[in-house]
């Protein structure tokens, strides 16, 4: 099958974290449209799979093992990638581990992979493909950073500080680089996925834990990454729920702070029991490779949106009110 034609089938474009989840939805979405595709992760047969299903649809894609933690081997991934497209024109930023539990019984090794996969891996990867876009004079980088770059999440303390740090980075380059007016840096928010990544994470609450609705298919960022792609923006956010959430963290941060903090506790006191796991965030885990989690599905995810809608409706209200009395 070949369907390379158009604006993408010029472009070459470099994901991190291709092997599942948002990242292959990613690579799916632009391999339609003919793109040349270096995908990256620390799964070697679940990106060569990534990479097939892309040529079957038309895209050129390679499969490039990488760890995002490693200097040399993110330097390594943008050498192979310029050798593979001649170019690099956009380099998406988006692995990412979580771990959840309490500060203080999560592994210390364990948060400071999270801060070197989530925050570092971003930093080095910014590093390692602006001298290429310098030397071009143009390139786009997009940096997936979720809500959890704009609102805490109590019992994911090291996951919050390597996405609020993301935010500000990314803000400080976009500084650096305003000189180069074709040099874009986009950031993405996105709400709650249906990926496998919670079930990749790190859990050291002794619960089984679930994303917090409502969850959105990550086609929803794949479309936002072409758009992106197409007409660069400082900042994107999808789903309602992510702007509303970053709304009233902005304007009620101790409110919604405390709302989520017992909200989370409430979870974890009535969830079923699970083992405690380090998950994928010092080795790779060899299961969970499709886009969706099927958490969209789950009967609970359901009863437990229809309570978070009560939630964020009622936040929202808070914060509408607010500023309309202060006009």
């Amino acid at each position: 099958m070949n369907n390379r034609h158009g604006y993408l089938s010029e472009k070459t474009v470099v994901i991190t974290g291709a092997s599942s989840g948002v990242g292959r939805a990613m690579a799916i979405e632009l391999a339609q449209s003919g793109a040349n595709l270096v995908l990256a992760a620390r799964r070697s047969e679940a990106l060569e799979e990534v990479a097939a299903e892309c040529n079957e649809l038309g895209g050129n894609a390679i499969a490039v093992v990488t760890d995002v933690r490693s200097a040399d081997s993110i330097k390594l991934l943008a050498e192979k990638s310029f050798i593979f497209g001649g170019k690099i024109d956009v380099w998406i930023n988006n692995a990412g581990v979580l771990a959840a539990g309490a500060l203080d019984e999560i592994p210390a090794n364990v948060n400071e992979e999270i801060i070197k996969t989530n925050l570092i891996g971003y930093i080095l990867g910014a590093q390692a493909v602006i001298p290429y876009f310098k030397k071009q004079g143009y390139g786009t980088l997009i940096n997936n950073i979720s809500v959890g770059g704009w609102f805490a999440v109590p019992y994911g303390a090291a996951y919050t500080a390597s996405k609020f740090g993301i935010r500000g980075f990314s803000e400080a380059l976009k500084g650096e680089l305003n000189n180069y007016r074709n040099i874009h840096v986009c950031d993405l928010f996105p709400g709650f996925l249906d990926t496998p990544g919670i079930q990749h994470a790190a859990n050291y609450t002794g619960k089984a834990i679930m994303p917090a609705p409502p969850v959105y298919h990550p086609q929803k960022v794949a479309s936002a990454v072409k758009s992106l792609i197409e007409n660069p923006r400082s900042s994107t956010t999808v789903g309602a729920a992510a702007g509303f959430l970053g709304l009233s963290y902005r304007w009620f941060p101790l409110l919604s702070r405390n709302i989520t903090a017992s909200i989370v506790r409430s979870y974890l006191k009535n969830a079923e029991p699970s083992e405690i796991t380090s998950g994928n965030s010092i080795h790779p885990v060899y299961y969970g490779t499709s886009v969706e989690g099927g958490w969209r599905k789950s009967p609970r995810q359901i009863l437990t949106a229809r309570k978070a809608g009560i939630l964020v409706a009622g936040i929202v209200g808070l914060v509408v009110g607010f500023s309309m009395f202060r006009k």
